[in-house]
This record gives structure tokens, sequence and C-alpha cells, in this order.
């Protein structure tokens, strides 16, 4: 979502990495283009100035100091300046009342509500929660059995419909069947409209002050631009939000909404949909959030993804066998198998400090995520031997193969050639030591990392 921003301010500090102590007019050039970066970004005017002033304030006069240089300098000024307008902590779900805890999730028609109530409950389940979700949507067709078809896939309780039901009422019936049922959470989905109208706002504060929640979410699609903003403003104006969830934030919108949603609304975004996955929604952290728009990278999240979703044991497995230089096939399958788990992998790689610079290379090499699956057909068409024995595969092999995964001869020569990078790789960090290129990296995932020695099956970005 933030690309293009990442990119503009990029070539801002670029421009001033060779310079010695900052004059005022480094600091002025270098501002006017910051400016124009967030504007075009869609950040909301007001923002903008208050952004600009503060870190030119900061900035001017700001000299060379031990082992830093001024864009360095300029970089913390203007990292510390996105966090603090992004709410400076993350704000965490505030469940802290008597259970059942009732949760309002409130939004415009699209923004993505009833998935988003579903992500949530999933969430809230992973960290030990009985939950409940209840549709109050009346209006829209199927809005319900949506719910509740949700409710299945995830494993989360949805309150049973009852035809004719009004939306007060059901919150009503939801939060009595959650104390019945000892519930921890009561998600409760209101209906959207296509625009706000006054009915809309009355019949949701009507239902606020009905079940008094303790969170009150306003979800807002990223890809409304300003629009979002002015959303935001109005319901929380006339209803009342305790915090954000952006939807959407892995399509191409600007970011301007993220940006300026804290300040002009004074409410903190608490979560980001970045997927149509029940899985994608991750809590928001600004500092994470600016260190991606700077081209820091966001490590400690690659590392949590990691955690959350890579087999640990399996992981430490395949990184021994690789110290040991025993890598074969089936490590490699076991490999690629784990990163089909970590989720898209320009997302990821979006993570790693620096690659923002590389993003041209990145979208030139057209990474698809479907390039796992097709890596994965070709080492099963192989027989246990072959996989063990990759040295033995030749034209004959290499043809029934092809011919078993529906590929050609072309895509088995090149999955055998990355796995001959990978194994050369592991080579060098045996001689590295034991830990290895990422050996240092917390949670013991110094081996799932190495794993991630599935980098290498893309054959590196085009030069």
């Amino acid at each position: 979502m933030f690309d293009s921003l990442a990119e503009k301010l990029g070539g801002v500090f670029d421009r001033l990495a060779h310079r010695g102590a900052l004059t005022e007019a480094d600091v002025d050039n270098a501002m006017r283009e910051i400016r124009v970066a967030l504007l075009e970004a869609d950040v909301a005017l007001p923002v903008v100035k208050d952004f600009v002033a503060k870190v030119r304030d900061q900035a001017v006069g700001q000299s060379v100091i031990k082992s830093v240089t001024p864009s360095q300098m300029v970089v913390k000024i203007v990292n510390d300046a996105l966090i603090e307008m992004l709410g400076g902590e993350s704000a965490a779900l505030d469940l802290n009342a008597a259970a059942p805890v009732p949760v309002l999730m409130v939004g415009l028609q699209g923004s993505g509500k009833t998935t988003t109530s579903a992500k949530l409950g999933l969430r809230l389940k992973k960290d030990g929660k009985r939950v409940l979700m209840a549709s109050l949507d009346v209006y829209r067709p199927a809005a319900q059995e949506q719910l509740a078809q949700l409710g299945k896939q995830i494993g989360v309780d949805t309150l049973p419909v009852i035809i004719g039901e009004k939306p007060k009422a059901i919150a009503s019936r939801a939060m009595t069947e959650g104390r019945k049922g000892g519930y921890d959470v009561v998600i409760l989905d209101t209906a959207g409209r296509l625009h706000i109208d006054l009915d809309m706002m009355g019949e949701v504060a009507d239902i606020r002050a009905s079940v008094q929640p303790k969170e009150t979410l306003l979800v807002v699609d990223a890809l409304a631009g300003q629009d979002a903003v002015n959303i935001a403003r109005e319901f929380n104006e006339k209803i009342g939000v305790t915090g954000i969830v952006l939807t959407r934030i892995d399509g191409d919108s600007r970011g301007g909404a993220a940006l300026s949603m804290r300040a002009v609304t004074g409410k903190p975004i608490k979560f980001l949909g970045a997927g149509e996955k029940v899985e994608a929604l991750e809590p928001f952290h600004p500092d994470r959030l600016a260190g991606r728009i700077l081209g820091m990278g966001d490590v400690v999240s690659l590392v949590e993804t990691a955690a959350e979703k890579m087999d640990k044991d399996e992981a430490e497995r395949v990184a021994k066998r690789m110290m040991d230089g025993r890598f074969d096939l089936n490590d490699m399958l076991s490999q690629l198998r784990q990163m089909q788990k970590m989720g898209d992998l320009k997302g990821l790689l979006g993570m790693l400090p620096g690659m923002g610079k590389f993003k041209a290379q990145i979208d030139a090499a057209k990474i698809d995520d479907k390039i796992f699956k097709r890596q994965e057909a070709i080492i099963l068409s192989m027989t246990p031997y072959e996989r063990r024995n990759p040295d033995i595969i030749k034209a004959s092999r290499k043809k029934r193969i092809a011919a078993g995964c529906g590929l050609s001869v072309q895509d088995v020569n090149k999955l055998l050639k990355q796995y001959e990078q990978i194994a050369e790789v592991m080579k060098k960090m045996k001689k590295m030591g034991k830990r290895g290129l990422f050996g240092g990296l917390p949670g013991g995932f110094g081996g799932g990392f190495g794993g991630m020695g599935g980098f290498p099956p893309f054959g590196g970005f085009p030069s």
C-alpha cells in the first residue's frame, strides 16, 4: 500500500546522504519533497502541515554526530514523527470487563465488516477466548448466513437466526446467550449501508446504548482514501468508536487513510486486514508500519509470522540436515510447504530491511506464490529414491517426472538447478558455523529461516 510513498521518501533521503551538516536550505528542499510525497499519498492536508512543521523544526541545524550521517538523522526524525502521527504506541483490544464482553462492529457496506468479524473471532479463539458471533444485519441478503458459514469455517459459534427479529432484539438475545453459554466475548456484526444516513446512525446508536459494548470497532476500507477518513470522523462524532480496523491494506491504495486516521479522529487503528483469508488480520503497530514506509523493514513481524505459522521441530530437523550437508529434495519439499504457510511472498520480502530499494526488481521477477505448488508437484512426481539422490535424475527420468506433474522438462530443470543453488548456499553456511546466516534471530528460528533458503528457489532477482 505504501510502495509509492516509500519510494519517494527513499529518494529524498538518498539525496541527503552525502551532505555534511544540514543547512536550512537542505532541510527546506527535503521538506518540500516530503510534503508533496505525503499529499500524493492522499494524506489529509492539515496532517501534512503539522507533520512537515514538526520535522523541519527538529531537522534544522542538526549536525553530524558520532557515526551518524545527516541523512540518517533526518530518517530518524521522520521515523519518530511518523510513529507519533500513527498513534505512538499499539492499542490493544480492551476486553477488561465482566464476561461476556460485547464488541460492536460498525461501518459501511462493502468495507469487509462481516469478514473482519470472523477474523477477529478466530484471533480471539486462538488467544483462548470462547467467542459467540451474531449478525445484526437483517437488510443485506444472506448477510446472516454469511457469518454463520464463516463461523463454521473457523470453528466459532454463531447465534441462530430467527427470521423477522429486529437488530436490537438480536443484540439482546446474543448477550443473553453469551451469559448462559459461558462465552468470554460476543461479537455483534451490525448492518452497513452504502452511505452514511441518519437511520443507520440512529439504529447503531440505539444498539450501542442497549448493549454498552466495551469496544466499538469501525471497519474502514483503505481503498476509500480520504473518504475513509471522513467516514471515520462521522462515525466517531455521531456514535463514538473506540478503535479502527483498516481493511484491504494489501491493495493499491496510496496509504493516506492510515496515516491520517489517528490524527483526524483521535482514535487508534487497532487492526489491519491484509487479505481475504480468515487468518489475515494483524495488530497495528505504528513503529513497525513506519519502519516499512521508510525501508527499514519489519523483522519483528517476520519472526512472529514464522513463529506462528512454521513447524519449529520440522524446521530444526531440516536445518540440522542442511548443516550436516545432507540436504535432499525431501527437505526442499518440506521447506516449500513451510513457506506456503507463511503467506504472500512479496509481503514477506517487504518486511526485510532495505528491500524497498529492490521493488522494481521484485516486480520484474513476477513472483507468483503458485510456484510453490508447481515445485511441490514436480518433487511429488519423483520416486522416493530420486528425491534422496537428485544426482541420478537424467534425461529419461526428467521426461517421466514432467509428464507425471503436467509440467515441462524445462520446469524440472529449473527446480533441480534451484536445488543445486540451495545446496551450495548450505555448504557456505556450514563453513560459517552452526548458527548460519540467521542464527542470531530470536526464538530459535535460525533453522527456520535457514529454511528460508526457500528464497533461493526463485533463482534471485533479475539484474
